[in-house]
């Protein structure tokens, strides 16, 4: 159980990191929330947690057994650990200069879910988070068993949903839900939770090799 626990905790901060920074799928979330209301973040979730969710599945039946061997996890560790001390670093550095533009707009004439799918398909950003990252820590999952994997998944597409709902609600409502202090104090506490995150990865890939 508590295994579980972490995993859930780890996931949803972890998503929470990535959701937050902006990207193709906060723009359109506001364009879609202007024209559709609050609902506008949930459907937009529910085609990227589709596009996840595809993802995870084809991970594990593909490559289940190779992901399993102890020199594969090591690499992957080490690898998905450096980006997160890398994203890290980058967060901090930036974060005096980043604020949440929520009058950005980005048409789309596609539905919603159609488009929480494509947009996030069509980031560079996204292929590079799960081939190293999200790939590093379904390993982790994964040594729960199959549970440890969805919890995995659940908590991760839970972070965005949040995130991406009260980007919706702020637009929607019209008030400042979502002040750049709150933006930037939000981003930096999750920097420097892929900061401890990244070492955590990458001293579970040393122990692999040394153990």
């Amino acid at each position: 159980m508590t295994d579980l626990v972490l995993i859930a905790g780890g996931s949803f901060v972890l998503g929470l990191s990535g959701a937050c920074m902006p990207g193709p799928l906060l723009t359109v979330t506001i364009a879609e929330s202007l024209k559709r209301g609050i609902w506008a973040g949930p459907l937009l979730i529910l085609g990227h947690a589709l596009l996840e969710g595809a993802v995870v599945v084809s991970v594990f039946y593909g490559f289940g057994d190779w992901l399993s061997k102890p020199s594969v996890f090591t690499v992957i560790a080490l690898i998905g650990g450096l980006v997160l001390i890398w994203m890290a670093v980058g967060m901090l550095r930036g974060l005096s200069r980043l604020s949440l533009d929520l009058t950005a707009v980005r048409e789309t004439r596609l539905h919603p879910v159609a488009s929480g799918a494509l947009v996030s398909l069509a980031n560079p950003y996204f292929t590079l988070w799960w081939a190293t990252v999200g790939l590093g820590y379904l390993v982790v999952a994964h040594k729960a068993g199959m549970i440890g994997v969805v919890v995995f998944y659940v908590f991760h597409i839970l972070s965005d949903l949040v995130w991406y709902s009260l980007v919706a609600c702020s637009v929607t409502l019209g008030r400042n839900l979502l002040s750049n202090r709150v933006y930037r104090g939000l981003v930096g506490c999750c920097a420097v939770f892929l900061l401890v995150f990244g070492v955590y990865f990458s001293w579970q890939g040393v122990l692999t090799i040394t153990g």
